[in-house]
């Protein structure tokens, strides 16, 4: 095959791309549709389309008449209070026309009192009536589809800008996954993408089959199908047996060469997921008719965290990570979707009940008190009432529902998943690590790796044992020159090698017989000093087999045995110099570090000192043990495992060493299942290897290393650390834990709101049958505390701080007693203001009532007023919401986050705008500079008020510097700072599998 840029070229043409196109990005126009789908949203605008239909409605043979209230009348305040005295209804009379009802004429403003025996239409407040704000009646309703309108593209904007950050963050992170590729005699690393038919690409343990392929050299090749097949056991593949190779499938054993034959949608995985993205096309069509079928105050109250259940992502709806599922919903999402559900279910009650009693109201005044009959021509001004009272209804139901907060979690998350940094920082070996010593140490013995490999190609090796976690060995046997035979070479961990050597090289090379005496000096002489001093030990081996007859291959018992032991060598795998800091602040943060390897005990052990998870000078009663001993004390009589064994040993067990993967998955389910701490334990595991793969996936957080990592740990692990740093766990922890304090921060501020103005409209409109915050101004309110907010709060960064208090728990209430003490402490004062303001506001600033005004009435300086100070109580608030455990200096880091500041300053300028120049569209009168000093003088009394509220006691807290015991004895030193620089070189996480963003 050419292997030149042309052949490429010609069979990708022919044969495809190695990509599955992702499933085209909705547009923005489907993104606005979905949406207008909002439930809430769209109650909003039937009501505002009925409220603008009725304003331009006019009874049959009477164009110009209108019947009461029903065209925006005026009246003065002493004739509203007098239209219901002694049952007197006070009604315009014309001496020219008369209409169809005939109480109600259109023409001079000439008024008499009649009787109750002849009733006027709909005089529910009475009054006269402007020529010019006869048409007024329309703004309300125009103004209410503006601001859905409004809210709508800004939704849509936010899950546009967010769709297109989580598919370039997928695409970035496939574009960097590649393969080993054998073009023009040499081995090069390309990207999986740019594979095609033909190539031959070289298969090893731990990877993830790019593409379909056929087998032209394996050494005992193990593969893992059930991704494919569901099939748990391993499919042995070979040259005469079962060659076949295909893509998403995991190499568990062995090594090998296949030469591609499909690629891209051609393959098994780009058939399945061809597959996939049609059936979840057809599922969201099933999904989205069923949906419009479902009751609405369900569809209402799922619908905020539709997202955060596992919503369209960047793979879409229809398609899975290709490692399955993962774990059950995380404990986040869990009190996340519950708070969500209670709210909405809350809201909708109270929404319900304020339409209820409205209407009730209205009748019960209209028809019962007054005693007037119903009048047909009169049916739109009562439908006009009760639009107006629904419309009260779901302003209150607009504020309740939480929409912000999937918004918050999402903001937050993608605030603090950052672009891998670009690759150099760190030498890269590529393969193994500890072949990649080896071949350094004979590089510094003068051999040329590449010239000895030569003389034995891979395709003329007889039999390879590969290396795995039960062997702790690796064997190849090979021919040797001139028909002479055969010779195996092994290497492995030293004490499994030299228990197969009957013979050792001397030092002129000669061999000599190796008894049992002599073995075990070997070791106490040799290999204990080198594991002690934090040495992996190598011992190297070989053996030579006659030419007849040929050995039982397939016999590893027979063959891997009567071994010549060549030499011991020590691979030191140095502490960086960053780790033992990392450990020590793991420690500091309540988080207990343990070793897990595969190594000698001694060699664990020592590193485990260097890194500060064992005390230096030896003290302390921790457990190191190896895997076989943990085993004996964990496991009864019939080798089960019991809970309560367990229990006694992990809790002071600091290092596991000569660890299996089973042992490991036992240890991190053990940890999980224990119920002998107040609460359950929150396990991370960080691994590298396939054989790490069960206890990552079992962990409740998986950390996969990016450069050494195989694609079977990272498939497995939730987070990959692209530097391979310990250091960047303790980053992790300060962004996980930041991420949870972001959406804590916007509950906190958005549960104030929604009780505020959930009371405040509940209560306004049954005392005074109108809400003091009218629809448009609750749009405005709900922009400000759903994504404006989130914004605000969910981008603050995180500070060491964050690391100085214990982990909260999974039992750990969301709303905690500080938050529920600042919410209902801000509310208390809030409502107090608020009602203060509707009662006697007109009083206090000697202005005109608001309250009782007819159905169209213009905006009230009264009104404005309580909707101005009610706004900038939430912006200072805000401020107020930053801290969540009773920190006294609400402004400390806020110039750290520019969102903030922005948002706060733009949220005030628009209100400013809103106030001055809204008008009749937001209900608002301009206020006056002492008005305007007024409302911000209240306003930045929830600024004083906070301070009162820190000193009263908010229930139990997470143990911080001064409080809990810390893990190991370990006290917490100063406070580090984290300059610009380090922050964002924490920023190294990347999440594996999109669709886990919005479930973490």
């Amino acid at each position: 095959l050419s292997e030149g840029p042309p052949g490429l070229e010609r069979r990708r043409r022919a044969f495809g791309r190695n990509w599955i196109p992702p499933r085209r990005p909705k547009s923005f126009l489907a993104l606005v549709w979905e949406a207008l789908q909002d439930v809430t949203l769209v109650i909003l605008e039937v009501a505002a389309l009925v409220s603008l239909g009725l304003s331009f409605y006019a009874p049959p043979g009477a164009a110009d008449e209108a019947c009461g209230q029903a065209s925006g009348d005026t009246e003065d305040e002493g004739e509203a209070e007098a239209g219901w005295i002694e049952g007197a209804v006070i009604v315009p009379v014309c001496a020219t026309r008369v209409s169809p009802c005939p109480h109600v004429c259109h023409c001079v403003p000439t008024c008499v009192t009649m009787s109750p025996v002849s009733p006027a239409c709909g005089q529910a407040s009475g009054g006269t009536e402007d020529e010019g704000e006869a048409e007024a009646g329309w703004i309300e309703g125009a103004a209410i589809l503006l601001s859905v309108a409004c809210v709508v593209l800004v939704t849509a904007s936010n899950d546009w800008s967010k769709e297109r950050q989580f598919r370039g963050l997928q695409s970035r992170l496939e574009r960097e996954q590649r393969v080993a590729v054998l073009r023009g005699g040499h081995l090069a690393q390309v990207p999986v993408a740019d594979l095609v038919v033909g190539d031959v690409v070289q298969v090893k343990y731990g990877d993830l089959l790019p593409a379909d392929g056929v087998l032209i050299q394996g050494n005992d090749l193990k593969i893992d199908e059930s991704a494919l097949t569901g099939e748990s056991d391993h499919v042995r593949k070979s040259l005469d047996k079962d060659p076949l190779l295909l893509s998403g499938t995991h190499v568990m054993e062995g090594s090998g060469r296949m030469v591609v034959t499909a690629v891209g949608v051609n393959s098994q995985s780009g058939i399945i997921f061809t597959l996939l993205g049609a059936a979840g096309e057809d599922e969201d069509e099933g999904r989205d008719k069923k949906g419009k079928r479902q009751d609405g105050a369900v569809a209402m109250e799922m619908q905020p965290l539709k997202s955060a259940e596992g919503g369209d992502t960047a793979d879409g709806p229809g398609t899975r990570p290709r490692g399955g599922t993962k774990k059950e919903k995380s404990v986040l999402q869990a009190k996340l979707t519950q708070l969500a559900v209670q709210i909405g279910k809350a809201g909708l009650a109270m929404s319900a009940i304020t339409v209820i009693i409205l209407v009730l109201y209205f009748v019960i005044e209209t028809f019962v008190v007054q005693g007037r009959p119903w009048v047909a021509e009169c049916a739109p001004v009562y439908v006009q009432y009760w639009v107006k009272f629904f419309i009260i209804g779901v302003t209150v139901l607009v504020v309740a529902v939480p929409e912000g907060l999937p918004l918050a979690v999402t903001i937050s998350l993608a605030y603090s998943v950052k672009p891998p940094e670009a690759p150099g920082a760190l030498p890269r070996h590529v393969g193994n690590k500890t072949e990649c010593a080896l071949l350094g140490l004979a590089l510094a013995l003068g051999r040329d790796p590449e010239a000895e490999r030569a003389q034995v190609p891979e395709e003329h090796l007889v039999k390879v044992f590969t290396f795995n976690s039960e062997r702790k060995s690796m064997s190849t046997v090979t021919r040797r020159p001139g028909g002479q035979g055969y010779r195996l070479f092994c290497k492995g961990a030293s004490e499994m090698v030299l228990r197969r050597c009957s013979s050792i090289l001397d030092a002129g090379g000669s061999p000599r017989a190796l008894g049992g005496a002599e073995r075990e000096e070997l070791v106490r002489r040799v290999v204990e000093p080198m594991a002690a001093g934090g040495l992996r030990t190598l011992a190297l081996a070989f053996r030579d087999f006659a030419p007849r007859p040929e050995p039982p291959w397939d016999d590893e018992a027979a063959v891997v045995g009567e071994l010549t032991c060549i030499a011991i060598v020590g691979i030191e795998d140095p502490v960086r110099p960053e780790v033992p800091e990392a450990i020590r602040k793991c420690q500091r943060a309540g988080i207990t570090v343990r070793m897990v390897t595969g190594d000698n005990l001694d060699t664990a052990r020592a590193i485990a000192a260097k890194c500060g998870i064992l005390p230096a000078g030896g003290g302390g009663d921790w457990l190191c043990l190896e895997g076989k001993d943990f085993n004996r004390r964990i496991r009864n009589d019939r080798g089960e495992v019991e809970q309560e064994r367990l229990d006694k040993v992990w809790p002071k067990l600091r290092v596991l060493a000569r660890s299996s993967p089973t042992d490991k998955h036992t240890l991190v389910k053990g940890i999980i299942d224990s119920t002998i701490g107040d609460q359950r334990q929150v396990v991370a595991v960080t691994g590298d290897g396939t054989n790490d793969g069960p206890a990552l996936k079992k962990a409740d957080v998986g950390f996969a290393m990016g450069i050494a990592g195989t694609d079977v740990a990272k498939e497995a692990s939730d987070i990959i650390l692209t530097d391979d740093n310990f250091s960047s766990i303790v980053k992790a922890v300060m962004w996980g834990r930041n991420v949870y304090d972001s959406i804590a921060k916007f509950l906190q501020f958005q549960l104030t709101v929604n009780v505020v103005a959930v009371i405040v409209a509940f209560t306004g409109a049954c005392i005074t049958q109108d809400s003091p915050l009218k629809a448009v101004q609750m749009l405005w309110v709900n922009l400000i505390m759903d994504t404006l907010a989130s914004l605000a709060l969910a981008t603050e960064p995180p500070t060491e701080a964050l690391l100085l208090r214990r982990p909260y728990g999974r039992d750990h209430p969301l709303v905690s007693g500080t938050m529920l003490r600042n919410i209902l402490g801000h509310a208390a004062y809030q409502l107090l203001v608020i009602f203060t303001l509707l009662f006697a506001g007109e009083v206090l600033f000697d202005i005109d009532s608001g309250r009782a005004a007819p159905l169209h009435a213009p905006p009230s300086e009264h009104f404005t007023i309580i909707f101005n100070t009610f706004v900038l109580m939430q912006l200072f608030n805000e401020l107020n919401a930053r801290k969540l455990h009773g920190e006294r200096n609400v402004f400390e880091g806020v110039c750290a986050n520019p969102i903030f500041c922005a948002i706060v300053l733009g949220t005030f300028a628009v209100q400013v705008l809103i106030v001055q120049f809204g008008g009749k569209p937001f209900s608002c009168s301009p206020l006056s500079a002492e008005q305007w000093l007024w409302c911000l003088f209240v306003g930045v009394g929830e600024l004083v008020w906070g301070q009162v509220l820190v000193c009263v006691p908010g229930g139990p807290q997470c143990p911080g510097p001064s409080g809990g015991q810390w893990p190991e004895g370990s006290e917490p030193d100063d406070q580090d700072e984290l300059d610009a620089a380090e922050l964002r070189r924490g920023k190294v996480l990347w999440v594996r599998g999109l669709s886990r963003i919005q479930t973490q």
